[in-house]
């Protein structure tokens, strides 16, 4: 990926950074991903076009509001701001590019946006979800790890290798996560209430040694959704399964989309 792939779209009045592997039209399916706390398109490096092609699908990266290339977000961060990203942002993505069929796959913040937004009613339903290392609720372990971030990015030279991907928005997107997950009014969101609203198939890819979160997320997901669920729990691995041990993800994803058939149903 080179910079000249990526493309700036006007969405509710916003400057969104995207790249598009291919130009799909409305009958396509369509591979739609939604990056972590600290993503962005860039960030993805090769594994969307990977996906891409052994699915034999296109598909279409975005960097939200405060990362990337897309316009700054207002700081602080609402508590709220995952529920705003799958309730309003991701319907007008959705809609500006006239997808109409598509698999939605999440990574951290990313993977719980994809879930939320398939328990909403009155939205085009995804055909299935892949989320890695998602959440659902507030762990000890995931304020551990973001106030190691937070010594990393202050102290350490995490700062300077945000920079090479979010260049202006680096402040931005940092604190605009960090900041709202270490906010104490925000350790009781817990979405598991909305979980028995998801209907489409779910695949669910974790670490073992993720420093974010553990196995309980997984087995909460299990226990809340409606629809099929599959998991793959990945011995020794972190909080980037898609980068970590990205064969075994890119298999395992790939199987799972091959299988969805165009109602969400397997």
């Amino acid at each position: 990926m080179t910079r000249a792939d990526l493309r700036i779209e006007i969405i509710k009045g916003r400057r969104i950074e995207c790249r598009l592997i291919g130009e799909p039209d409305p009958a396509d399916t369509v591979l739609v991903f939604l990056h972590e706390g600290l993503g962005s398109v860039a960030l993805w490096r090769d594994f969307p076009d990977r996906l891409c092609a052994l699915t034999g699908l296109k598909g279409l990266i975005y960097s939200r509001t405060g990362y990337g290339g897309s316009d700054p977000c207002d700081l602080p961060r609402p508590l709220d701001y995952t529920d705003r990203e799958a309730d309003d942002v991701l319907p007008s993505v959705l809609q500006h590019f006239d997808i109409r069929d598509f698999v939605l796959i999440g990574h951290s913040d990313g993977a719980t946006i994809a879930l939320m937004y398939a328990c909403l009613p009155e939205v085009q339903p995804a055909r299935g979800l892949v989320i890695m290392a998602p959440h659902v609720m507030v762990e000890q372990i995931s304020i551990d790890g973001i106030l190691a971030a937070k010594r990393a990015y202050e102290e350490g030279d995490l700062r300077a290798r945000l920079q090479k991907f979010h260049g202006a928005n680096t402040e931005n997107a940092f604190r605009g996560w960090s900041d709202t997950w270490l906010n104490p009014a925000f350790r009781d969101w817990n979405i598991e209430p909305m979980l028995p609203n998801c209907t489409a198939p779910v695949l669910a890819i974790q670490g073992t040694d993720d420093a974010y979160g553990t196995l309980a997320q997984i087995d909460a997901i299990e226990a809340g959704v409606s629809g099929p669920f599959r998991s793959l729990i990945l011995d020794g691995c972190g909080h980037v399964p898609w980068r970590e041990r990205q064969e075994e993800v890119l298999a395992a994803a790939a199987e799972f989309i091959a299988g969805l058939a165009p109602n969400g149903d397997y």
